[in-house]
C-alpha cells in the first residue's frame, strides 16, 4: 500500500499545513483495524537473541522530515545529546507460566497475568473446559489455589495455605516467552528477556526496548552527558491481544499497573527546563508517561492502573523521542507509534524494515523517532 492509499483507505487526508516542512495527516472518524496491516514473512520474527545486546539495527525515523536511516543500535549516542534524558522501565519479568490439573483431572496451563496482592492474582487458564468459580487447581509444584471468579477473559484466583505468588513463582514457574517464538525457553532467555537494569517484580512480558541496551552502551551514553531515570509498568500478557473489533475506538485496553515517583518527576522536568528531550525507551514508558502528564503538560507522581489507548489523533504531552522495537500487525503498540510518527510514514518505514531484512519482535531489531507534530484530537 502506498502512502496515499493509507491515507485514503483509513479516512486521513491531507490537512492544512502546520509547519513548512512537513504536511500533517488530519483523522477522520472511523479508522479501521485493516489500516495497521502489514504482511510480514515468518523468518523475519526473531526467535532467539544476538549474541550481544546492543549488536541489533537500528532503524531512526525523522518526524520533521520523514527520512529514514539505517544504523546499528550501539551508535544511539550520536543520535543523542547531552542534557537529553532517558526514561526506562525497571520492571522485572516473572516466570509467570505454571501446569497442573484440575480437581476434575484435566490438565490446565496457567499464566498469570497480574498479581493483585501477595495471594491473588489474575491469570489465563488454558484447559479442555474452563474452571469455574469455586473450583481448585492442583499445581505440579504441590500448591493448590482457589478460583474465586471469572473477569472477562480472566481468572482470578487465591493460593491456599500461607504461601505467596511471588516466591512460588520465582521457585517453580517457567518464563513467559511471548507466543510468537516458537520454542520453550532456555537458561539463557532467563538472562535475555531481561533488560540489564530490571528491578521491580511484576511483569509477564519484557519492556522489550530496553533489551537492547548493555552495561557498555549506558555507560557511554553517561559519559556524554545524558541522563537516565526510571519508572515502572508491569508489561501484562494483554499487550500481545489482537483486536477484536473493526473500528480502533470501540477497542477496551486491558489494564496495567504503573508507577512514577516524585524523584522521576523532578528529572523530567528539569531536563526539560534546560531545553533536554524526553526519550522514552519502549511504548510501556511512553504510556506511563502519558498517563501521569495532564493536558497543561505537568507529570505528576502516579500509582496505578492505567488504560490508556494511543493511536493516531491522540497529542502527546510529554515523550519527545521514542526507541521501540517492531510491533505486531494490527496491535495496539502499532497504533502508538503510528499517533507518534504517522501511520502512513510508519507503515513505510515498516515495509523498507522487510525490504532490508530487520529482525521483528521482542529479540528482534530497534526503531529511533522522533515525534511529529501533535495530533489534535486525544484518545
Amino acid at each position: 500500500m502506498t502512502d496515499s492509499e493509507f491515507i485514503q483507505e483509513s479516512g486521513f487526508h491531507k490537512g492544512p499545513l502546520e509547519s513548512e516542512e512537513y504536511t500533517q495527516p488530519v483523522l477522520a472518524d472511523p479508522l479501521r483495524r485493516q489500516n495497521f496491516h502489514f504482511n510480514l514473512p515468518p523468518e523475519l520474527i526473531a526467535q532467539q537473541p544476538l549474541a550481544r545486546r546492543s549488536d541489533s539495527r537500528l532503524l531512526t525515523l525523522d518526524g520533521a522530515t520523514g527520512a529514514l536511516d539505517n544504523r546499528q543500535f550501539r551508535e544511539l549516542p550520536e543520535l543523542l545529546r547531552p542534557g537529553d534524558l532517558l526514561v526506562f522501565n525497571d520492571t522485572r519479568v516473572i516466570p509467570a507460566r505454571l501446569f497442573g490439573r484440575k480437581a476434575s483431572g484435566g490438565r490446565f496451563e496457567l499464566l498469570v497475568e497480574r498479581l493483585l496482592d501477595e495471594q491473588r492474582a489474575l491469570a489465563q487458564i488454558r484447559a479442555s473446559k474452563s474452571p469455574k468459580p469455586g473450583g481448585q487447581l492442583q499445581f505440579d509444584a504441590g500448591f493448590t489455589a482457589a478460583v474465586l471468579g471469572r473477569h472477562a477473559d480472566l481468572f482470578e484466583i487465591r493460593i491456599e495455605g500461607d504461601e505467596a505468588w511471588l516466591p512460588l513463582l520465582e521457585r517453580h514457574g517457567r518464563l513467559p516467552l511471548p507466543p510468537y517464538i516458537t520454542r520453550e525457553p532456555t537458561p539463557e532467555d532467563h538472562e535475555r528477556y531481561q533488560t540489564v537494569y530490571a528491578r521491580q517484580p511484576g511483569a509477564v512480558a519484557a519492556p522489550t526496548a530496553g533489551l537492547h541496551f548493555d552495561p557498555a552502551l549506558l555507560d557511554r551514553l553517561a559519559a556524554l552527558g545524558v541522563e537516565r531515570t526510571f519508572i515502572t509498568l508491569h508489561v501484562g500478557a494483554g499487550t500481545f491481544q489482537p483486536l477484536r473489533v473493526e473500528r480502533v475506538a470501540d477497542h477496551v485496553m486491558h489494564a496495567e499497573r504503573i508507577e512514577i515517583n516524585t524523584a522521576a518527576c523532578e528529572q523530567i522536568q528539569t531536563a526539560r527546563e534546560r531545553g533536554g528531550r524526553i526519550i522514552a525507551v519502549g511504548t510501556t514508558v511512553t504510556r506511563a508517561l502519558e498517563t501521569a502528564t495532564d493536558d497543561a503538560g505537568v507529570l505528576q507522581p502516579w500509582k496505578g492502573e492505567t488504560r490508556i489507548f494511543i493511536y493516531p489523533g491522540y497529542h502527546f504531552r510529554c515523550v519527545d523521542a521514542l526507541i521501540t522495537n517492531f510491533h505486531l500487525p494490527e496491535s495496539t503498540l502499532l497504533m502508538l507509534v503510528a499517533a507518534f510518527a504517522g501511520p502512513a510514514e510508519i507503515l513505510r518505514a515498516y515495509r523498507h524494515a522487510v525490504e532490508q531484512r530487520y529482525r521483528f519482535f521482542s529479540y528482534g531489531d530497534a526503531m529511533f523517532i522522533t515525534r511529529r507534530i501533535n495530533l489534535s484530537k486525544a484518545a
